[in-house]
């Protein structure tokens, strides 16, 4: 087995520079306007590609000019495309405003990417070919919970980041090796499986359900918690931030080729630290997503 097979999303990202992030009913004007690559599923890809890993994407996009963007892309960076179809909707669009401070927020329309579902024999193939599988929440449930099965059953590792945050059955739970969620994702999860949402604590309880738990921390860095062990807190590099879009999935993606080269889950917390640090301090989701080199430096 070798490098990561991501199965999820891809969007085109459009930014819009705000001094300030709209309330309800306000307009406010935008000093500029970027569209780049973005989608978690795309997103967490690139990272993984760019941290030095072989990576496969499982994806849909558009017959349009967007989809075009997305394939031409991720091939820019290595990534293989073999298993990125084109449907009949149009390719996954995210309004994003980001303030002065890198806050921002985000409207999705999903489009192609409800029609990653029905994997084929080769996307069953190359997952099973794959040392880990890099799954999030913006395609149907019913294919991410597909995938991790074809994973677990041949040893491929399942890495699930649960975002956007919803209900998740005991059929996808008990097919995980590691679950990666942030506070206000692993509130959600203990509410709905019955477990205190209280912050304090949280990454403990939540392995009842998943051996291996990561708690993103946002500035305070990331705990990682596993059955039989002490968490362990990783706290965040020191960095002024000017854009946090994708920073999270930079943090995964990264995450995931640490553990395919093997380091242990501490240290690939590290290098998947010093890799989201490195993003925040720079615009946009994909374009923000640092190579290997300057992950290693930022370490050093």
């Amino acid at each position: 087995m070798s490098g990561i097979v991501v199965v999820g999303s891809a969007n085109i990202d459009q930014v819009f520079r705000v001094d300030r992030i709209p309330s309800p009913g306000e307009t406010v004007l935008s000093r500029s306007l970027n569209t780049a690559l973005g989608g978690k599923g795309q997103n967490q890809a690139v990272a993984a590609a760019r941290a030095g890993v072989a990576t496969t994407f499982v994806g849909a996009v558009g017959d349009d000019g967007f989809g075009e963007m997305v394939r031409s892309g991720l091939a820019a960076d290595s990534i293989d495309v073999t298993h990125l179809k084109t449907t009949g909707k149009p390719t996954g669009t995210a309004l994003i405003a980001v303030d002065n401070t890198g806050e921002n927020t985000i409207i999705v329309e999903a489009g192609a990417n409800t029609d990653v579902a029905d994997l084929t024999a080769a996307d069953s193939a190359a997952i099973s070919a794959a040392s880990a599988l890099v799954m999030q929440l913006e395609i149907p449930l019913a294919t991410v919970i597909s995938a991790a099965k074809i994973a677990r059953a041949v040893g491929t590792k399942v890495i699930l980041n649960a975002a956007p945050i919803q209900a998740l059955p005991a059929e996808l739970l008990e097919n995980l090796d590691i679950l990666i969620v942030n506070e206000h994702e692993a509130a959600e999860l203990a509410k709905d499986n019955g477990l205190s949402d209280e912050l304090d604590g949280i990454g403990e309880r939540l392995l009842g359900l998943v051996s291996t738990v990561i708690v993103t921390l946002g500035s305070k860095g990331a705990a990682l918690h596993r059955v039989g062990s002490e968490p362990v807190i990783v706290p965040a590099h020191r960095v002024t931030a000017v854009d946090a879009t994708g920073a999270g999935d930079t943090f995964c993606g990264a995450f995931a080729a640490g553990v395919v080269e093997g380091m242990m889950l501490d240290d690939a917390l590290r290098f998947a630290g010093a890799a989201a640090s490195i993003s925040v301090e720079n615009h946009g989701a994909v374009p923000s997503i640092p190579h290997r080199e300057a992950i290693e430096t930022r370490l050093k």
